[in-house]
């Protein structure tokens, strides 16, 4: 006799199904996501919209609009995504045993290579105030949490005398605000790889606040005519 499944027979089929169709549908907002940074780059946030969104990433408007409801929550889905990864090398770094230099250069080249590397960074990472306040506010908090990251790996250097005394938190603003300003001039199609700039800036921001300069990393030489 042929007997017939259903869910209270195999329970654990409907959790399968359902599990898969959650990883299907991650995948194509990324998907989505790589599509919109690429016009984001191209066009810049304001003027994007989601139609020449919905085209890159071969959809129709409508079926995009099944997987983001708007611009807002797209660009909502980019920061939030890039802060939990810089978020996740911090606590890498600060975790590892390695001298407190080489875990800032590790976050550094980090912070780099998500927002320029991985084009869901790019210049949407720095476009806050066009979130609406509900989304706004957790981006913030993300970004609070993450400069205080790299503060306390400053302090650290200090208190293990590998940093020169210094202004923790100035210093922290400074180095990510160099970081960010990243995004405003490097092209994809320039002289110098996002590897290239990373390890540059890394050695030139860390050497910068060595308590002795002359024992740090050598930097990488810089190519002239670099992604501007």
């Amino acid at each position: 006799m042929v007997q017939f499944l259903n869910k209270s027979s195999n329970p654990g089929s409907g959790k399968t199904v359902s599990e898969r169709m959650r990883r299907k549908s991650e995948a194509r907002r990324l998907d989505i996501l790589h599509a919109a940074a690429r016009v984001f780059r191209r066009s810049g946030v304001a003027a994007a919209g989601m139609r020449e969104i919905a085209e890159e990433a071969d959809l129709s408007p409508g079926n995009l609009y099944y997987y983001f409801s708007g611009k807002d929550e797209l660009l909502f889905f980019c920061q939030d995504r890039t802060l939990d990864r810089m978020l996740e090398a911090a606590e890498t770094a600060r975790a590892s045993t390695i001298p407190v230099g080489d875990q800032l250069r590790a976050v550094i080249r980090a912070h780099l290579h998500y927002t320029l590397d991985e084009l869901e960074g790019a210049t949407a990472h720095l476009e806050i105030d066009m979130l609406a306040e509900n989304l706004r506010r957790g981006i913030i908090d993300k970004r609070d949490k993450y400069e205080l990251a790299v503060r306390a790996l400053i302090t650290k250097g200090v208190k293990r005398g590998e940093f020169a005394p210094c202004d923790a938190a100035l210093v922290a603003r400074a180095i990510l605000g160099a970081l960010n300003w990243t995004v405003r001039w490097y092209r994809p199609d320039g002289a110098q790889s996002v590897s290239a700039i990373a390890e540059g800036l890394a050695n030139y921001l860390v050497r910068g606040i060595a308590a002795h300069p002359q024992e740090t990393t050598v930097p990488v030489r810089a190519q002239s005519g670099g992604r501007k």
